[in-house]
């Protein structure tokens, strides 16, 4: 590797591109060598709010791919073109991070997976609220027994619709909004659209994590209807995992919440409530504190969330601090905790779509 480590982002469909970006940039040990989109102007527009300069943009990944031989990948295409993007950049012989969901399906993530498996590099995919503190404190206190083994995943999560913001939570007005929706691939079924593909692999992976990756057995979904959209903007996902007297866990989207979690909480709140045999967490997203109930403290007490210094702050500095010391991605990051939450995912979907409970295969 060189003396920086480099960094190139292809493909501006996903927003977060520019968060991801930005994270890089402010990364003294990172060079951000090049980007690439097929409609130049969005990379222009997120280069622009960076304060990168033009000159990195570059339309043919191919040339920029050659001509940079950069480390790491950024992708943030369409999730049903996230298979066809990595397979497009893997041979390249780079590290590849593609940002959250994995895929339209299990068959695309193991494409992706295969993928990578080829070049011995490492496929990441980014979860971003991975890296909110209530949720890492949260799995801290379960693997240190805070709850007893945990029972039940309570997840509740979504936004305003993925029109109403740009990267770094810029707000565009909803009239605004309103009219892109008829040629934004968020609204279009075959690009892979819709809140269930959007933020359900959100909930079920972080739920694997949190679960020290078991998986349900049982997965019954059920969406909202509008006639005048392709695609959910409501899910809420049922699943049963086999343990005994575990009750259910539930997995709820949502495009259209009364306000976005990163300025003022929803009701329902977006984050998490989870269940163990002898306690519970409340973990919700942005929140300063979490709250936990006990067995010597039932009526419950509320514990400040975990400082996350670098490189465990974010993405971009935990894949830098990993890849430079050829070490494997953990966690939600990794393929092996993502893969079973897009399992779930695909359920949820078999589910929806045939109107009846799944036995969740290959779990």
């Amino acid at each position: 590797m060189s003396a920086k480590f480099k960094i190139v982002g292809i493909n501006f469909d996903h927003m977060h591109m520019g968060d991801l970006l930005r994270m890089a940039r402010d990364n003294a040990d990172v060079e951000i060598v090049g980007v690439s989109d097929e409609e130049p102007e969005r990379a222009t527009r997120v280069l622009d709010q960076l304060g990168l300069p033009k000159s990195l943009l570059d339309v043919d990944h191919r040339r920029l791919l050659e001509r940079t031989q950069p480390d790491l990948a950024i992708l943030c295409p369409s999730t049903a073109t996230h298979a066809e993007w990595t397979e497009k950049v893997a041979p390249f012989g780079c590290h590849v991070l593609v940002e959250k969901p994995f895929a339209t399906s299990v068959a695309d993530a193991d494409r992706m997976i295969l993928a990578l498996a080829q070049t011995g590099k490492q496929l990441i995919i980014n979860w971003p609220l991975r890296w909110y503190a209530s949720h890492v404190t949260a799995k801290r206190l379960i693997d240190e027994g805070a709850i007893g083994e945990l029972i039940q995943v309570h997840y509740y999560d979504g936004n305003r619709g993925p029109l109403r913001h740009l990267a770094d939570k810029v707000v565009v007005p909803e009239d605004v909004s309103n009219t892109e929706k008829a040629r934004s691939w968020w609204y279009r079924r075959s690009s892979g659209g819709g809140s269930l593909l959007d933020y359900l692999g959100y909930g079920t992976t972080l739920g694997t994590w949190f679960m020290n990756g078991r998986a349900p057995v049982e997965v019954t979904s059920m969406v909202d209807h509008d006639a005048e959209l392709e695609v959910d903007q409501h899910s809420i996902t049922i699943v049963r995992y086999d343990l005994p007297n575990s009750g259910l866990s539930k997995f709820e989207t949502r495009w259209g919440t009364f306000t976005d979690p990163w300025t003022h909480q929803p009701q329902p709140r977006c984050g998490f409530v989870l269940v163990g045999r002898s306690g519970t967490i409340a973990s919700y997203d942005y929140e300063k504190r979490i709250r936990i109930q006990s067995r010597d403290r039932e009526e419950g007490v509320h514990v400040p969330v975990d400082t996350l210094s670098p490189p465990s702050d974010n993405p971009i500095n935990y894949v830098v601090h990993k890849l430079r010391r050829s070490e494997p991605i953990d966690g939600p990051l990794s393929p092996t905790i993502a893969r079973i939450g897009q399992q779930i995912v695909d359920a949820a979907v078999r589910s929806k779509t045939d109107k009846r409970t799944v036995t969740l295969i290959n779990p």
